[in-house]
């Protein structure tokens, strides 16, 4: 899966991912000290533990399977499941393309104001908070940008909102501090079918040129529940997904907050 992080954005990625009471925390730290241990750049090893922990919701429905190799490409893994070598390929589908910009610009000003509170007294205000903005601020000005750092440390520091921040709620954390955008549900935010339609037609291409050692090859796609370009909560016209044709063995699409699976084939 292909994805540009910034280094800053993985490390407070793997970060929050720690804080979720789901995590099948045994299982991934001894996938990320293997990728640790391996020959990958630095980069490269953030993204591999990026994508694995898109997959705790996958190791929860499936706890038999047994990663192998973390380290390979095209397929992402290779892991042990009944008897069988599999192939699993990880895919994210956004939902919002239009918001990926904007929460581009919201992870850069997260960590501007994290280091700005660190640097004034960590021990103070470490925690996890989660924040929710006025709709009607605009991102992209770098002097809006500046503006939204300046409150964002002041709703922090007096533990209230201030200027564009609209609601603020902590959550305690041993070491850091961290911001995340608050995740609200919006019982109409569908995510259309054809979105995940279209991800299985372009993996189908790319499935002649997959590792053809393993037995099987599964497609795992995946909705990032902790990013607001990939939220969603309920799929439209689900029963168009019955209708994909791949040569994938197994495709699966599940959500990283709750868990859900979709089995498509």
């Amino acid at each position: 899966m292909k994805k540009a992080f910034s280094d800053e954005d993985l490390i407070k990625n793997l970060s929050l991912y720690y804080l979720n009471r789901y995590l099948k925390k045994k299982p991934i730290e001894k996938y990320h000290r293997t990728i640790d241990e391996s020959r990958l750049h630095d980069r490269e090893k953030y993204r591999k533990k990026a994508e694995i922990l898109l997959l705790n919701s996958f190791m929860h429905h499936f706890p038999e399977v047994k990663f192998e190799n973390l380290t390979c490409e095209s397929p992402d893994f290779i892991a042990q499941f009944d008897n069988k070598k599999i192939g699993i390929e990880l895919t994210e589908v956004i939902n919002h393309m239009e918001m990926k910009k904007v929460e581009s610009s919201l992870n850069k000003i997260f960590r501007q104001a994290e280091i700005i509170l660190e640097q004034e007294d960590t021990t103070k205000y470490r925690g996890v908070y989660f924040l929710e903005f006025h709709p009607d601020i605009q991102w992209a000005s770098l002097e809006n940008q500046n503006e939204i750092i300046l409150n964002i440390c002041k709703s922090i520091k007096k533990g209230k909102p201030v200027g564009g921040v609209k609601n603020i709620r902590k959550s305690g954390h041993r070491r850091n501090v961290f911001i995340t955008h608050e995740y609200n549900m919006n019982l109409f935010d569908g995510l259309c079918s054809e979105k995940i339609v279209q991800l299985i037609n372009k993996k189908n291409e790319k499935f002649p040129y997959y590792d053809t050692t393993v037995d099987e090859c599964w497609l795992v796609i995946v909705s990032d529940m902790n990013s607001i370009a990939s939220r969603y909560t309920f799929i439209q016209n689900k029963e168009h997904l019955q209708q994909v044709k791949s040569p994938f063995h197994k495709i699966l699409h599940l959500e990283n907050l709750c868990g859900n699976i979709t089995s498509i084939k």
